[in-house]
């Protein structure tokens, strides 16, 4: 996939917030310009996350390969912990070729990995993957559902465009204990049907576009206890840098635009923000 250059250059780098976050969901696998990333490339971006005040990441796995590579950064690194599942766009694709069971089989293997603490991303998304595929999305999301309730891992949701169905699965189910919606995108009126059901909510860069109005609505309506911070990087660049390579070291312009958001003093946030993730994660 190739990067879209941001219009106003290199995203400047941030201020360092007062007390340290977690960045909850990243894809430190993932280059935008196609170009290969291996574990031993990670240290620069974890260093510079650390030196602006996010000092934690969770790194997400998407498919076989990104399991595989979130559990051995969480091996290699102490500030990363990992995250497994089969990403709801990539399930069509290994259903048809025959490999769909063997890949969730090895996320439940890896799940029992000491630094692995989260099932997800799983989810649905209507977005990128059509009609034909809406039946082995939830069937897939069912089963990740299924892993962390018997691991007793948090479950991290991909939900784009697809929000009524992604709470009735989860209401069929049964959601786990410790329950996020990752990169939100709902409503104001979705945020506040999460927060009675005790989900967590995590907000990227997208909360900081000048058309995100109700997604800023959203967050104004959500209990700090419930609040996680994300880059998604490397996508979601917060503003005014959108386009840009994102990372984690860029949490701090989306954390003090949730501040200002929620009328909290950044600190406040930044300590419900961290403390949120150790309560979900436990220690890193």
């Amino acid at each position: 996939m190739t990067s879209q250059p941001s219009r106003r250059g290199e995203p400047e780098t941030p201020d360092p917030l007062p007390i340290a976050v977690v960045d909850n969901h990243t894809h430190l696998d993932i280059s935008r310009d196609g170009d290969e990333v291996s574990v031993d490339d990670l240290g620069p971006a974890l260093q510079a996350a650390a030196a602006v005040g996010v000092d934690r990441v969770v790194q997400i796995g998407c498919d076989p390969a990104g399991n595989e590579f979130a559990v051995a950064a969480a091996e290699a690194y102490p500030s990363v912990l990992a995250g497994v599942a089969i990403h709801p766009n990539e399930v069509p694709g290994l259903v048809a070729a025959g490999r769909f069971d063997d890949a969730v089989a090895r996320v439940e293997q890896l799940a029992s990995h000491p630094r692995v603490r989260v099932v997800g991303e799983s989810g649905l998304d209507h977005y990128r993957t059509g009609p034909e595929g809406h039946a082995v999305q939830e069937e897939s999301f069912r089963r990740h559902i299924d892993i962390a309730k018997r691991t007793g891992l948090a479950l991290q949701i991909h939900d784009r465009d697809s929000h009524d169905d992604v709470l009735r699965v989860l209401a069929d189910e049964g959601a786990p204990d410790r329950t996020v919606m990752h990169c939100f995108s709902g409503d104001l009126q979705m945020a506040r049907e999460c927060a009675r059901r005790g989900y967590h909510l995590s907000f990227s860069g997208t909360v900081t576009f000048k058309n995100a109005k109700g997604l800023r609505d959203a967050l104004s309506v959500t209990p700090l206890e419930l609040l996680l911070v994300e880059t998604d990087a490397p996508y979601l660049t917060p503003h005014p840098w959108r386009g840009a390579n994102n990372s984690p070291a860029l949490v701090p312009h989306t954390v003090r635009a949730m501040a200002s958001v929620l009328g909290v003093a950044v600190a406040t946030l930044c300590d419900a923000l961290s403390e949120n993730a150790e309560r979900l994660y436990g220690p890193w």
